[in-house]
């Protein structure tokens, strides 16, 4: 006789994770039950997931089956030429057009999946992201995957010391940075926090309120696609951005007031071509990030001079480690009334 389980996934779909987190921040990343994700370009399969597949997103990001700060990946076929694997990154409130600790975490699964050939010390894993190709580099040793570096798609500096008024705080000069996802920055002694002691509610309170001032009062715009220019978050700093051998903290506060627990890949890389910019820091010059909400640690540093559009950019280097947390299987009853996830704010 079968046992329930065998019973009940014999008649419902079921939707089959690898779980994997980098630094803290988990990704679940879609194995398969996913339906087909239409779109001749990345950014139409997300633009098709969003209109046409969310009820899903929320069905393994939300509560009962996630969180309110779950991440995920849905892996895409590809359409740049010399790309391994296409990906969709997803979270509380929608998907997401860059997201670094999903890229490291991504460069070990391609290859201890079979997307692609481990080659010894260090396997190329070229990832289509929203934002673009994004290469990871990969340290394989006696047939195991470890630590990721990736060099991201042209980051820069959009606006520096621009003033905003912000409900609560008055005017609140922050820079807006881009690295696959736009950025605010601002430090945490404006508000009178510690980005590593204080309260992690208050944080997130002063982020959404800088978040919710420059989507009203600043127009963003990318020269690539219109579908990038939007205010992902605002990442909260200790203020120290001149180059230094000593640790940075950020917190990073994305999405639906979603708190990142990593420092952030994609913050990181806005961070630097911020630094980069205001000659903080300087071609090759390495800089330690870390989380202000666990004491996770990334490795970051400028290391090609570019263009994007009329930008002057630069290429950013992360660095970090993703860890495999396991495998799960997620299904829907029709009967049940919340089957479809629901945010605990």
């Amino acid at each position: 006789m079968a046992a329930p389980m065998e019973k009940i996934m014999s008649k419902l779909g079921w939707i089959k994770t690898v779980e994997m987190h980098t630094g803290g921040e988990p990704l679940r990343i879609i194995q398969s039950g996913y339906p087909k994700i239409d779109g001749d370009t990345i950014l139409a399969k997300r633009r098709f997931a969003r209109d046409n597949l969310d009820h899903l997103r929320k069905l393994v990001m939300l509560e009962p089956r996630g969180h309110y700060d779950m991440y995920g990946a849905i892996l895409v076929s590809p359409d740049l030429p010399g790309a391994d694997i296409g990906v969709l990154f997803t979270h509380n409130d929608g998907y997401s057009t860059m997201c670094g600790h999903g890229t490291i975490a991504l460069g070990r699964y391609a290859i201890d999946y079979g997307h692609v050939k481990a080659t010894e010390p260090e396997t190329e894993v070229n990832i289509q992201c929203p934002c673009g190709l994004v290469k990871a580099f990969v340290q394989v040793t006696g047939g195991r995957t470890g630590q990721t570096r990736f060099h991201s798609v042209p980051a820069f500096a959009f606006a520096t010391d621009l003033d905003v008024d912000v409900v609560g705080h008055g005017k609140v000069t922050v820079d807006i940075g881009y690295g696959g996802a736009f950025y605010a920055f601002v430090s945490a002694e404006r508000f009178g926090l510690d980005v590593r002691k204080s309260r992690t509610r208050d944080i997130v309170d002063a982020a959404t309120a800088v978040s919710n001032a420059v989507k009203e009062q600043v127009k963003l715009r990318h020269p690539d696609d219109k579908d990038l220019a939007f205010l992902y978050g605002t990442i909260i700093t200790d203020g120290n951005d001149e180059w230094s051998d000593e640790p940075t903290a950020n917190m990073c506060v994305f999405a639906k007031a979603q708190v990142d627990r990593s420092p952030t890949g994609s913050g990181v890389t806005a961070r630097i071509a911020l630094q980069y910019h205001k000659k903080l820091i300087t071609l090759n010059q390495k800089r330690t990030f870390e989380s202000g909400a666990c004491g996770s640690r990334f490795t970051g540093s400028a290391v090609k001079d570019t263009k994007c559009g009329e930008f002057g950019a630069v290429v950013v280097e992360v660095c970090g480690h993703g860890y495999y947390t396991g495998e799960a299987s997620f299904t829907r009853e029709d009967n049940d009334q919340i089957k479809n996830g629901f945010l605990l704010k």
